[in-house]
């Protein structure tokens, strides 16, 4: 084989090899983004209103399917009403879902059912006229995003349906810890954040108010990566000071 040959077949295996390269990493990008739109769409936690539930610097998975799909569950969200597939969410269960006020993703938990009625009084969550069970388990510090420390107290909180977790509260006399009553309209939900007193919730009717069942992305599953004080998770050389290990690969649940 002449050297003018050895160039050319040289040339075919560099394009071959390119070719083949690029096909991979479009396979990949492909299985990524379907893999995130219909099965499981990762996310952090930036703030502190779902603390001691979801910390600020936990990253946990959300599955796309439990409630179906709607327009916020793509990449980009599309004009269409209504969701195919899945069910409707649970009360108790920790929703990701879109804020349209703010154009943001948030992340709450869900307390209040179509046509439910909420309501604070001194503290006290009120659903249909009823008292929430709440039972003191200890008292705490909670940092906000701003570093900022405030004395709270945990309570382990249980909804009607029987489903429990725990919430904190600075006290019993916060800005949202008297309100009027809210009816949840029908094809809507009320969410409230488990840090009651730190949280931008459905009690605040400008902000977030009533959830559309459109907006829901995922119901939260696991947490499978945290680092505390909201450091950077790609500076390794830190991970020996921040990593939390035991909130890794554990249910939101427990």
């Amino acid at each position: 084989m002449n050297q003018a040959a050895t160039k050319v077949e040289k040339k075919k295996t560099v394009r071959s090899e390119l070719v083949d390269t690029i096909v991979v990493i479009a396979e990949a990008l492909i299985i990524a983004v379907l893999f995130r739109t219909f099965l499981f769409q990762p996310f952090s936690i930036p703030t502190g209103s779902m603390q001691s539930t979801l910390m600020i610097g936990d990253y946990f998975v959300a599955s796309k399917f439990s409630y179906g799909y709607g327009k916020y569950s793509f990449v980009v969200p599309l004009p269409v009403n209504g969701r195919l597939f899945g069910s409707l969410p649970q009360q108790g269960d920790v929703v990701v879902f879109h804020n349209e006020a703010s154009n943001e993703d948030y992340i709450k938990r869900l307390i209040g059912l179509p046509g439910d009625k909420v309501q604070m009084k001194e503290g006290r969550l009120y659903l249909n006229g009823t008292l929430v069970e709440r039972e003191k388990i200890g008292e705490t510090i909670d940092r906000d995003s701003q570093n900022r420390d405030a004395p709270v107290t945990v309570y382990k909180e249980t909804l009607p349906n029987g489903v429990t977790h725990t919430i904190q509260e600075v006290s019993d006399d916060q800005p949202l810890d008297n309100t009027a009553e809210y009816v949840v309209p029908e094809g809507h939900y009320f969410m409230m954040g488990d840090n009651r007193d730190r949280s931008q919730d459905s009690r605040v009717l400008s902000a977030v108010g009533y959830v559309p069942l459109d907006n829901l992305i995922g119901k939260a599953e696991a947490r499978f990566f945290s680092v505390k004080d909201n450091r950077a998770p790609w500076a390794v050389w830190e991970w020996p000071e921040t990593l939390r290990l035991d909130r890794m690969f554990q249910s939101v649940y427990q």
